[in-house]
């Protein structure tokens, strides 16, 4: 199996990159890998894959993601989210490679009270969620062989570019070290996803799923608030943690209360081996050198 992932170098791309490892892989991105490649430039899009390598699998990592930058500037969101997705599933079409397209819970809006499954209506509040949403779509339109799978509050190990380097995690853990105390809010209930865990499920989908949209996310689910106080308690973090709320923090970006993910599709095909986002924070903190407690043997929920 002849593979390409673009955004190779991304934090998720960092571990699809490791994920893949043992197959004939070829890596892209903008800033380095085996090919430097800009997916917005279609004639360059398609000499690589039509013309040069002819794959069997394309994994997209690349996305514009910085959420308020895309609502600042919508029109490279649609761009990159969008436009660029669809000359690749066109490219992938015509060699016939399989397309695995990286998506997000942001396609969702508010109102969901429970685990959203993949045919659950979508309703994007942002920029960022719509690009998504029509990339998926022009996605379905022109490639038979695709799997697009959407995922959520993603960290790793790799720097997040879209986030000056950090993640999450780095972030509760820098602001602890700099700050007397640390707000994080409780209404915003989501399922944090590690990149290694994810990269994982990406392969045995892109091995043996059926084509179709599926979510991929870390079992269980929690607030902002419910993660850091985690991250704090497992690195023995002695810091002032501060139960706030959206309305808090100015911000011109609407995201969804509540946006868990059920892997459904995946449950149904037997493929599911994401693991609950306590124990993937586990394997993070172990991968990082952090130290750990006992504090993350709690009830799973």
């Amino acid at each position: 199996m002849t593979v390409l992932i673009i955004g190779a170098r991304g934090q998720l791309g960092t571990d699809l990159c490791r994920a893949f490892a043992k197959t004939k892989l070829h890596t892209a991105d903008l800033d380095g890998g085996d090919f430097s490649l800009d997916i917005c430039d279609t004639p360059a899009v398609h000499r690589l894959i039509v013309e040069e390598l002819k794959p069997d699998v394309v994994i997209n990592a690349a996305a514009a993601c910085n959420v308020p930058q895309c609502e600042e500037r919508q029109a490279v969101a649609f761009a990159v989210n969008t436009t660029a997705a669809m000359h690749l599933a066109r490219a992938c079409k015509e060699v016939g490679a399989r397309l695995v397209q990286i998506s997000t819970d942001y396609v969702f809006g508010h109102g969901a009270t429970k685990p959203i499954i993949e045919t659950s209506p979508t309703a994007p509040l942002s920029a960022y969620g719509a690009s998504k949403l029509a990339g998926e779509h022009l996605i379905a339109a022109h490639c038979t062989d695709y799997i697009i799978v959407r995922t959520a509050a993603i960290y790793g190990a790799a720097p997040c570019r879209a986030k000056d380097g950090q993640n999450f995690v780095e972030l509760m853990l820098h602001l602890a070290a700099t700050q007397p105390e640390v707000r994080v809010v409780t209404d915003e209930i989501t399922t944090p996803t590690y990149t290694w865990a994810l990269a994982q499920q990406l392969r045995l989908l892109t091995e043996k799923g059926e084509p179709g949209i599926y979510h991929a996310t870390c079992g269980g689910s929690c607030s902002w608030h419910e993660f850091a106080k985690a991250i704090f308690e497992a690195t023995d973090t002695k810091v002032q943690l501060v139960a706030s709320t959206v309305a808090e923090f100015k911000s011109a970006v609407q995201r969804p209360e509540y946006s868990v993910l059920e892997n459904s599709h995946a449950q149904e095909q037997g493929l599911d081996i994401m693991p609950h986002w306590r124990d993937a924070l586990n394997e993070y903190l172990e991968e990082t050198g952090r130290k750990k407690s006992e504090s993350l043997k709690v009830e799973r929920r």
